[in-house]
């Protein structure tokens, strides 16, 4: 054996061409076989509604991206008739099984699948492509992207929750909810654009939206329990103009209110007795004096237990319709002259800086880096280099002399270092708008974090301090507990002129997609007593500094100082 070996090595040897030819035949019939064994076994069925691989057929449970494991059953085309409906709920184990069993021609199967579809249509229905547009959205509730893992079921679920009767996708990537359609009809080849989380369904298209009427299985599931309370009102000058629409209602109540005006599909009900009014927040009615909640504080004829207000002080609450004065945002049309910094020292507020920026002036901001979480949820302005005078101004975290005098101006925003050294301990160990670990508060991690991170909280504030030009600070404190006069402050820098309805727009949409929920709170103090005397002594240091500049210092309640 051994001589029969040596022999075929010495052949090979003289003779290359062979080997190399012998080996590729090898690996080309291996390939043939990997292939046959792939499209084995999953028939295309004629006549059902879906093929097996298109991603979630009738009846299957929701399967996302995961489905896209095998490139080649994913190429199977679907028919036009049954590409829509999405998913409500996942199928129970049972049902799984019974599908499992892999006769998708048999009698059985094929009442099993129309059974599901029943279901599903029962709970999300394909209505139509309607024309969409930025200015006038079709879908006036609440609104989100992805432009990385869209799906019909998630824009359906996100919709539903919030007791929506209508879900719309667009671009692929961009999910709307509404109360009522506002548009005319599309052709459907224009809603032509792959959902950007499943190949295998259609979100919209440009300017388009693949429009679903979530069936919920309750009315009351309808009723506007968000709708959020925004305080007790002294009755404007010019109710009539402040608040167009009115109604009587006799037997009032704040559903009913709150119902009528969303139905109008405007954001603010106003109460006031017996009589139900709906507007946007202007300078007619600015929402920005409250009263004393008892002088609204006469009960609802309908339900005893509430408020409704009198006809001198409205009690005001916002509804789930979004206000759209200020959701339109686009690149620069010329090249900014000027290059704006938007610097924080990480876990400041940035993001959410960015966020109201954003809307108030109607263009995208751009960063110093990238970070593609932040564009997949609607940043566009990531993407571009921070040189491309695109964007209205630049996120960075950059603290260096050379870093910072590449800008002309700067908004400075600085937050109490105690929660922000926190807040980005969270982003750094759970994302964006997670949560670190319990297991890295009581690790390493944490001291090991604040030892490296506290100093450069005040070095950051002491270089741009320093080394910039022209720079605004802004306090998150005071951009928190006044938002529309910082905000007004920093567009004020950007050159832009402030229009002062869109700015009141930016108050009833500040949160956004990027604020954490605040439910999961730590149970204990994570800073240790010598934590505390070193960060004081930053926030002494960085109170000076600024004072010293004949800008106010910090907040007050940067504890302790």
């Amino acid at each position: 054996m051994a001589k029969l070996l040596v022999k075929l090595q010495r052949y090979f040897r003289r003779k290359p061409v062979r080997f190399f030819t012998l080996l590729a035949l090898y690996l080309a019939a291996g390939s043939l076989v990997f292939l046959h064994s792939g499209f084995a076994g999953e028939p295309t069925v004629p006549g059902s509604q879906r093929s097996a691989g298109a991603g979630e057929g009738p009846g299957l449970p929701y399967l996302g991206v995961m489905q896209l494991s095998r490139g080649f059953k994913a190429a199977v085309t679907m028919p036009e008739g049954g590409r829509r409906h999405g998913p409500w709920f996942k199928s129970t184990s049972k049902e799984a099984a019974e599908r499992n069993k892999g006769d998708y021609g048999s009698t059985r199967s094929r009442a099993l699948r129309g059974r599901s579809r029943e279901k599903e249509e029962d709970r999300a229905r394909y209505i139509g492509c309607y024309v969409d547009n930025t200015r006038r959205r079709t879908l006036r509730g609440v609104s989100f992207f992805d432009y990385k893992k869209m799906t019909v079921f998630r824009c359906q679920d996100n919709c539903a929750e919030r007791g929506y009767l209508y879900a719309g996708l667009e671009f692929g990537a961009e999910c709307y909810c509404g109360h009522k359609i506002q548009a005319s009809n599309a052709s459907e080849a224009e809603c032509n654009m792959e959902c950007k989380g499943e190949r295998s369904n259609v979100c919209g298209g440009v300017n388009r939206l693949s429009v679903y009427r979530l069936e919920l299985a309750q009315e009351s599931a309808r009723r506007y329990g968000s709708a959020i309370f925004r305080g007790c009102f002294h009755r404007p000058d010019n109710v009539s103009i402040a608040l167009p629409v009115s109604q009587l209602m006799l037997n009032m109540s704040v559903d009913k209110c709150v119902d009528f005006c969303t139905e109008k599909e405007y954001p603010l009900s106003a109460l006031a007795g017996t009589s139900c009014r709906c507007g946007f927040p202007t300078t007619l009615f600015t929402l920005h004096e409250r009263e004393d909640e008892q002088l609204c504080a006469q009960k609802c004829a309908g339900e005893e237990f509430e408020s409704c207000g009198t006809a001198e002080y409205l009690l005001v609450y916002q509804t789930q319709v979004q206000d759209n004065r200020c959701m339109d945002r686009r690149f620069l049309p010329t090249r900014a002259k000027q290059l704006v910094a938007l610097a924080s020292f990480p876990g400041a507020g940035n993001t959410w800086a960015r966020h109201l920026i954003e809307l108030a002036t109607g263009f995208y901001t751009g960063s110093y880096y990238f970070d593609g979480s932040l564009y997949n949820k609607g940043f566009k302005g990531e993407r571009d280099h921070w040189r491309s005078g695109r964007t209205i101004c630049i996120k960075t975290h950059e603290s260096g002399q050379k870093e910072i005098e590449s800008f002309d101006s700067a908004i400075l925003l600085v937050r109490n270092p105690y929660k922000a050294l926190m807040a980005e301990f969270n982003r750094k160990y759970g994302g964006h708008i997670g949560f670190a670990a319990h297991a890295h508060w009581k690790g390493k991690e944490w001291p090991e974090f604040v030892a490296n991170y506290a100093p450069w909280w005040a070095t950051h504030t002491l270089d741009w301090l320093r080394y910039g030009k022209k720079v605004l600070v802004v306090h998150f404190e005071d951009l928190k507990r006044d938002l529309f006069v910082q905000l007004q402050r920093m567009v004020g820098l950007l050159g832009i002129t402030a229009c002062q309805d869109r700015l009141l727009c930016v108050e009833g949409q500040k949160d956004g997609n990027f604020k954490r929920s605040g439910l999961r709170k730590l149970e204990y103090d994570p800073y240790t007593p010598e934590m505390r005397k070193m960060i004081s002594g930053y926030i002494r240091t960085v109170d000076t500094a600024l004072r010293l500049r004949n800008l106010s210092g910090v907040p007050d309640d940067y504890y302790p100082r």
